[in-house]
């Protein structure tokens, strides 16, 4: 990456108050970007964004539902970013299955928003949509998914963000040929980190239950997923908005969509991560397994050849160094209860991953 690329950027970000987003917006102030945020609110209590007053590290907070069109397409204009990350989506599996309507407007519809309002502006040279590892096409074989493996999904939420993928190259296709602004969509593992309060989600259920005793139910002990710090695929995402950016040729090869996933090694068992978390905090809590009332995917891994070849990208910590920075994040939320120094925290990470990514 270019020094001092990101530094006085115009950078806007739907979703900004969820667990991606606020890491985002801590990642994009240490490069010295002025950030605008656009999402409801957190949804989770308690929440990173909130519980940590990272409004003050934002030009604007503002606070609406990518639905609103109108609402949207005003902001973007008013701000006039040069680079726009999309995040804001229903980002749970087992919550699609009971909102299933509200999952599909969320993650499609407001897609098509997002790229809608782009294409109004002339401000924004590149953007990055963000969907999951989700959208393959998953038949448990236990194969790597690449850039243009099959879409697909059996669940709400991974059909609605392979919709989003296909949304996003037709508007590609269709309108951003001649446009200043070009799109990429990316494509991460499970990300995992300190801060994420989102239903459902492993580390925290871990770190919960572990810190105070209690029991901890799984439903799926022996699934495996591509385990990775949240930071890590967030500056892959820097590396090529940066390339999106910069790259004037009409057949700009950043264009399209990118895996940022760790390699197999990182794949994890469920039970694994469990009894890693139980022995760091000490915990003396019963780990209760329980039957699965919906489908979730056993098996996942992502072929991210593409993002090493032409971006050089990589992660740079691996599966026990990601857990142990996710769970003494955790560990010393709970302890200090102090702001400040949970933030201090969250900077010292991003240093750390700074210094590995070389940004």
């Amino acid at each position: 990456m270019k020094k001092n690329f990101w530094k006085n950027k115009k950078v806007f970000i739907t979703g900004h108050t969820g667990f991606k987003g606020s890491w985002l917006t801590l990642l994009l102030k240490s490069l010295g970007a002025n950030v605008v945020g656009f999402a409801l609110n957190p949804i989770s209590r308690p929440n990173f964004f909130d519980g940590l007053k990272l409004k003050n590290f934002l030009d604007r907070d503002i606070r609406d539902n990518i639905l609103n069109f109108k609402k949207l397409r005003s902001e973007i204009l008013k701000a006039k970013p040069s680079i726009v990350f999309h995040l804001a989506a229903q980002s749970s599996v087992l919550v699609s299955y009971k909102e299933s309507r509200n999952t599909i407007a969320t993650n499609i519809l407001g897609t098509a928003n997002i790229l809608e309002a782009i294409k109004d502006t002339n401000s924004v040279k590149s953007s990055i949509i963000v969907t999951t590892d989700k959208v393959y096409l998953n038949l448990e074989k236990k194969k790597k998914f690449n850039e243009n493996s099959r879409l697909g999904g059996f669940d709400i939420y991974s059909s609605s963000k392979a919709a989003c993928e296909i949304i996003s190259e037709s508007y590609i296709k269709s309108f951003f040929k001649e446009h200043k602004c070009n799109i990429a969509t990316v494509r991460s593992g499970n990300c995992i980190g300190g801060g994420d309060w989102t239903k459902d989600r492993i580390l925290k259920d871990c770190a919960e239950a572990f810190v105070k005793n209690k029991s901890l139910i799984i439903r799926s002990p022996n699934a495996t997923r591509p385990w990775q710090h949240v930071l890590d695929p967030l500056c892959g995402y820097l590396k090529l908005a940066e390339k999106l950016h910069n790259d004037k040729t009409k057949k700009n090869k950043y264009v399209g969509a990118w895996n940022f996933g760790p390699n197999k090694k990182n794949n994890l068992k469920v039970k694994e991560i469990v009894n890693y978390g139980k022995k760091i905090f000490k915990s003396k809590s019963k780990i209760i397994l329980k039957k699965k009332k919906y489908y979730e995917s056993e098996n996942l891994s992502l072929d991210s050849s593409k993002s090493l070849k032409l971006l050089r990208w990589q992660t740079k910590f691996n599966d026990m160094e990601a857990l142990k920075m996710t769970f003494d994040w955790y560990r010393k939320f709970y302890k200090v209860k102090n702001v400040k120094k949970i933030i201090d925290l969250s900077f010292d990470q991003i240093k750390q991953f700074k210094l590995k990514h070389k940004l």
